[in-house]
């Protein structure tokens, strides 16, 4: 489960004290257009780090890159068969580049690499091209026709007539992932998880899996394929020799090579059954593989590599590809294994009914880590949190890691510096100054909160299933985190732990949010869009109930100056009730499995907004010439050799956003087109 970067972290100034692992006259902008900005993050302490440990993140990021076609294909199955016609047309075109059309394709082109695909990473719209049918042909006839990734005895003609109107039919395959429950979500999204397969038809084939009593329930189609041929339905599983199969010899070579340079034997055996679950594709492999991974509580060095989110599949089985490796910071750790050190107390203090405490918590380890490297559909946009294993069952009776990715959140806040965003929307000087002041503290210490504890905390009644609440899991599960750390950021045991300053910092969080929740983040919306992600139809549902259930108390105050919309908070304590009152019930609906209830709850709240709202929004953030998504450039590692062996590893930071993105398409494609 992972924490997206949200707008407020765009918004607030960082006023920290200076830190010597972070060198401020690095330049972490790059480039902007559409609706997306490209950064550089730093990797402090890498030089610092043993050879091993080099090697060893040398060789684990070669994997996070090897599977960079996976998430291509999953997000849709003419993903790769686009981007590299694309990739064909921007390397090779003999035509004129310096036209308007052109710098269309240039920014379209841009905007696949972006979203691994052609659908928007964060709405799962497609993208519209700003440049007709008839251009888009000229383009790939004025290239090197023989580069296309043409099938067997395909003309160019007949490989366009399948591409062109999955690129420009705005009623072929529209979406991604598909929201709408009054419709077949599965047979209506462009997510290439299902074939030929119908949404009851789906939930009978895997409700047909599951054991009636099983406690430890294995994550059923995880790693698959679903589709139906000749009448039957089976799974394809990815695996060494399956489905991405040639992607995956690669990622299994470069962990063999990790392996080799594992830090301790617990390491070792962590990544070793990894390679084992990838050779198998054995979901029972892959639980035995988390339960070692998060009890490999001593390694500096640290990694997620697989199928793991289930955010994009529209009935949130199914696993997109993802990589993150990374070190521990280990100064700012000692903030997260506090919150650890504590991690009983909070579920014993949780507003939430008894019955749904954990009598015992486990193994809730959190730190603060370095990302050293990003892949697959962490790359280029990132989660700032992350908290897994996923399994409930896994979560209750070994526990769970959680990081907050420091020196990612430190890229998005220095290139926030002087943005005129905060200034825009905040309701005043005072909120304008406690966010200068206690933001990003604040926003950090939220972030450990929700990753470490809130995702963590709570238990299902015996006999709910953990896919009970079906589409909505994901919103929810973001829910019930988000509120867990709303709550408690505002608790005594805060300031006692020394954990915030004081409680001015608890406002500056609060503020934030529900400014974010309720208006900043329609930034991201079309017009005359609903919300969709789940990770924004989470903050708006907090916002909007807390924002309707305090009216009668003026708990939150919307109000306008010169015909602007600003939102006020009253009374903190009650909004912290008021959050209170709200995770208990959404730990109830999770808990007992009670789907209406978190459908109607997601339904009334999360999903539409106020249009006119929205306009003014949009408008106001016009003017300020930001955009509302940002993605990394990853640094380039590069190994000395001396004799034949591995001698040191480099670390250096491209400027190239194109440069990167047509490298890794050069020396990391190993899928073919047509999978």
């Amino acid at each position: 489960m992972a924490v997206t970067a949200i707008l407020t972290l765009s918004g607030c100034r960082n006023e920290r004290s200076s830190d010597a692992s972070f060198e401020d006259d690095f330049d972490y902008f790059v480039e902007q257009f559409a609706d997306l900005k490209i950064m550089k993050y730093r990797v402090p302490g890498f030089e610092d780090l043993s050879l091993k440990q080099k090697k060893l993140i040398y060789y684990l990021s070669q994997a996070a890159i090897c599977g960079r076609d996976i998430i291509y294909d999953q997000n849709g199955k003419y993903n790769l068969a686009i981007r590299r016609t694309l990739e064909t047309i921007y390397s090779s075109f003999s035509g004129d580049r310096e036209t308007d059309d052109f710098r269309n394709f240039e920014t379209y082109t841009k905007r696949v690499w972006f979203s691994n695909g052609i659908y928007h990473h964060y709405s799962s719209d497609k993208f519209k091209p700003a440049f007709s049918r008839e251009y888009f042909t000229g383009l790939v006839y004025r290239s090197d026709t023989t580069a296309l990734p043409l099938r067997e005895g395909e003309t160019v003609d007949e490989f366009l007539e399948v591409i062109v109107p999955v690129m420009f039919d705005p009623d072929v395959l529209p979406k991604k992932v598909f929201t709408d429950t009054d419709q077949d979500i599965v047979a209506n999204s462009a997510v290439n998880f299902y074939e030929n397969v119908t949404e009851q038809e789906a939930v009978n084939f895997y409700n047909s899996m599951k054991v009636p009593g099983d406690t430890t329930p294995v994550s059923y189609g995880l790693n698959t394929k679903l589709v139906k041929e000749n009448g039957l339905i089976k799974e394809n599983v990815y695996k060494l020799n399956g489905l991405y199969g040639e992607a995956i010899s690669q990622i299994v070579y470069w962990l063999e090579k990790a392996s080799g340079v594992a830090e301790n034997e617990e390491q070792k055996q962590v990544i070793d059954k990894l390679v084992e679950y990838y050779i198998t594709g054995d979901l029972e492999t892959f639980d035995e593989y988390s339960i070692l991974w998060v009890n490999d509580l001593d390694s500096r060095i640290d990694f997620v590599n697989g199928f793991i989110e289930t955010y994009e599949d529209p009935l949130g089985m199914k696993a997109t590809w993802e990589a993150l490796v990374n070190f521990k910071d280990l100064e700012a750790t000692r903030r997260t294994e506090i919150i650890s050190a504590n991690a009983q107390w909070f579920e014993d203090n949780s507003p939430i009914d008894e019955r749904f405490k954990k009598n015992e918590v486990k193994g809730v380890t959190a730190k603060v880590i370095t990302a050293a490297m990003l892949g697959g559909d962490c790359y280029p946009a990132t989660p700032i949190g992350i908290n897994l294993p996923n399994a409930d069952w896994i979560r209750k009776l070994h526990g769970s890691k959680s990081v907050t990715i420091e020196n990612i959140t430190y890229a998005y806040d220095q290139v926030s510096l002087g943005s005129g965003f905060l200034e825009e929307f905040a309701s005043g000087q005072e909120e304008i100054d406690l966010i200068k002041k206690y933001g990003y503290q604040a926003d950090n210490l939220q972030v450990d909160l929700h990753e470490c504890l809130g995702h963590g905390s709570g238990q299902l009644l015996p006999g709910t299933s953990p896919d009970a609440l079906k589409n909505y899991a994901s919103s929810l599960e973001e829910v019930r985190a988000d509120l867990f750390s709303l709550y408690f950021i505002a608790d005594e045991k805060m300031l006692e732990l020394g954990l915030l300053p004081d409680y001015d910092a608890v406002k500056a969080k609060y503020l934030a949010y529900i400014r974010n929740g309720l208006m900043t983040q329609l930034v991201r919306i079309e017009e005359g869009k609903d919300i969709e992600q789940a990770h924004m139809r989470c903050r708006q549902i907090i916002s909007r109930w807390a924002y309707e259930h305090g009216k009668t108390d003026h708990v939150i105050e919307a109000f306008t100056t010169d015909g602007n919309t600003y939102y006020r908070i009253n009374d903190f304590q009650k909004l912290r009730m008021l959050f209170g009152e709200l995770l208990a019930e959404v730990q109830r609906i999770k808990s007992e499995g009670d789907y209406e209830a978190g459908r109607e709850l997601v339904e009334t709240y999360g999903i539409r907004f106020d249009r006119k709202l929205h306009q003014e929004v949009l408008a106001r953030y016009e003017k300020l010439n930001l955009v509302p998504y940002g993605g990394f450039l990853n640094p380039m590692y590069e190994p000395v050799e001396e004799n034949g062996e591995l001698v040191d590893v480099r670390i250096s930071f491209s400027d190239s956003y194109a440069g990167q993105m047509m490298y890794y398409s050069k020396n990391y494609s190993f899928l073919p087109t047509w999978n």
